[in-house]
């Protein structure tokens, strides 16, 4: 069934749900009341670039039941557009607010990823901070692609627990691609692609000050502190607004981008789950 916000917009050619937390929380407790399987992607302007250049990526994010937006330069595009939204719903402070609204509404949480062992110490201090939040359990998988038989047998381990938000952590373009490839066979309302939060809340990573990201300058404070793993993905924000640039002038003179859409043909395992 369709639940989708009226508050869509296509931002350098992605479909963005510019929704709040509790917009979001809403939605997951009624994909869980109509017995919905779907999932969500957090998707920032390096995510954006990696659709142009991914078809499956493209397809994972645009079949996502919601596409939030993780960034401030996002947000900054949709401001230039003209669109109205919430601001940023990032994959992080989303992990967090569900974690802690959940209890009340009795959400079940596996987490699934992260290197080995930081899902277990996610957990632990998740847990740790939102008595009486329940974890049903933990998976990380090995640094290499699973036979089918393995990945076989952690969709059962998955199944077993009953959860309903699965929280992936694989990083981007790879959990976009894990969830789209498992949507249907993952018997949970959610799961959720939230990247970096698994090191941000497992204590492995510095999480910037709140309010170095409530000004929109998270990426300096990545930078600095990953600066080898986060130059190149840097890169791509000035693609990305070049982007938001070229659709506006579009627009202007009457010839409206199209936004990404699924497409069934590049969708690989992803076809069998429907």
């Amino acid at each position: 069934m369709e639940d989708r916000s009226p508050n869509r917009y296509m931002i350098n050619k992605v479909t963005f749900d510019l929704v709040s937390y509790q917009d979001v929380l809403g939605r997951i407790c009624r994909w869980k009341e109509r017995g919905e399987r779907q999932f969500i992607t957090a998707t920032n302007p390096h995510s954006v670039m990696l659709c142009h250049r991914d078809p499956k990526m493209r397809d994972a994010t645009a079949r996502a039941g919601l596409t939030l937006p993780d960034g401030a330069g996002v947000v900054w595009g949709g401001n230039l557009l003209g669109h109205c939204h919430n601001g940023r719903v990032t994959g992080p402070q989303l992990m967090l607010n569900l974690c802690d609204w959940g209890r009340e509404r009795g959400l079940r949480h596996f987490i699934y990823g992260g290197k080995e062992g930081v899902a277990d110490r996610l957990a632990a201090n998740l847990q740790a901070r939102f008595p009486g939040m329940e974890v049903v359990g933990t998976y990380c998988p090995p640094f290499r692609e699973l036979s089918s038989a393995e990945d076989a047998g952690v969709v059962e381990l998955i199944n077993e627990t009953r959860p309903d938000i699965v929280w992936v952590g694989l990083g981007a373009p790879k959990q976009e691609k894990w969830m789209l490839d498992h949507m249907g066979m993952i018997a949970a309302p959610a799961m959720i692609g939230v990247g970096a939060a698994f090191d941000f809340h497992a204590g492995n990573v510095e999480w910037a000050p709140a309010w170095v990201r409530e000004a929109g300058l998270e990426w300096i404070h990545r930078l600095y502190k990953e600066p080898r793993r986060m130059w190149r993905r840097n890169l791509d924000s000035p693609l990305f607004l070049l982007g938001v640039l070229s659709q506006m002038v579009l627009s202007l003179v009457g010839r409206p981008p199209q936004p990404f859409a699924w497409d069934e043909n590049t969708s690989g395992r992803a076809q069998a789950s429907h």
